[in-house]
């Protein structure tokens, strides 16, 4: 195993090199049409559930799994639209039909790392250009809450790059139709896991911290944390910090995090505490499990 660069794109380039030097046989993950084809009988196991399938939506990083899914499909049904999908920050594919050819990114940023591709491939892009009905893109936050809606919903774990699709669900208007989301994998190690859990539940406002002035006096921190239990706040963790101002007497600083039932209640328990003469500020949320 060698792991090498920041991209795939790097790593396939060390790997074409090594395969000449060392006459290896270099098997191109996606710019090769019969490993397209095999990747397309995905859409033949979709008409055998579904046979009355509208719309797929399905992952794009270099081209190749959409390739064969996309071709297979319209052989199986010319009626049916295909959706390509994208990260914004690695979006070659749309960029390229943009172009009418094959362009390469200057770079890619993106947490889906399993689509992070700065250039298509050029033998399957032709299949692409006939079968491929439109590209959605997605911003990475969307694809957190995506994560954190198959957690909690449908007990699964899905990588960053198969979660694409279930992020453009919510830009399609396709209600009343049968509309089939690829899943192309769950490769996610349990630090990825954890952290994007976070993100998502401070993205929907379900975790978030505040801070606020208090006096240096008894009685202070209490008196926050029974206006917290009171409009349903759950406090995760308090740092109490005595040394923000040299004058200890114009007041501690107190940095609350805490659960909320979202945007809506984490507004609310804002407000109590505001209407209670403190004048609370939502700050940035540090890592809550440790």
């Amino acid at each position: 195993m060698v792991l090498h660069g920041e991209t795939f794109d790097d790593a396939a380039e060390l790997a074409a090199k090594l395969s000449e030097e060392e006459g290896l046989t270099y098997v191109h993950p996606f710019n090769d049409p019969a490993i397209a084809t095999g990747q397309g009988t995905i859409s033949y196991e979709i008409f055998q559930d579904l046979p009355d399938v509208d719309v797929i939506l399905v992952p794009i990083g270099g081209g190749g799994l959409a390739t064969g899914v996309s071709t297979l499909a319209k052989l199986l049904n010319p009626n049916v639209t295909v959706i390509g999908v994208e990260p914004s920050g690695a979006a070659s594919m749309k960029a390229s039909l943009d172009a009418g050819h094959v362009v390469t990114l200057d770079r890619v940023e993106t947490i889906a790392d399993g689509v992070a591709v700065k250039t298509p491939g050029d033998q399957i892009f032709p299949y692409i250009q006939k079968n491929i009905d439109d590209i959605i893109t997605i911003p990475d936050d969307e694809l957190v809450d995506a994560f954190l809606d198959m957690m909690e919903k449908h007990k699964m774990i899905v990588e960053n790059a198969g979660l694409l699709p279930i992020a453009a669900l919510s830009h399609l208007k396709c209600r009343g139709k049968n509309v089939v989301p690829v899943l192309s994998g769950g490769n996610m190690d349990v630090i990825t896991v954890a952290s994007l859990v976070q993100h998502g539940l401070i993205n929907r406002g379900r975790v978030f911290t505040f801070s606020v002035q208090l006096p240096d006096r008894p009685g202070e921190l209490l008196r926050v944390a029974q206006l917290v239990a009171e409009a349903n706040g759950n406090i995760i963790k308090l740092e109490h910090n005595q040394f923000v101002n040299i004058n200890r007497q114009s007041g501690v600083e107190l940095r609350v995090t805490l659960e909320a039932f979202g945007h809506t209640h984490k507004r609310a328990i804002l407000d109590a505490l505001c209407g209670a003469g403190y004048a609370a500020r939502e700050c940035h949320t540090n890592d809550f499990y440790h």
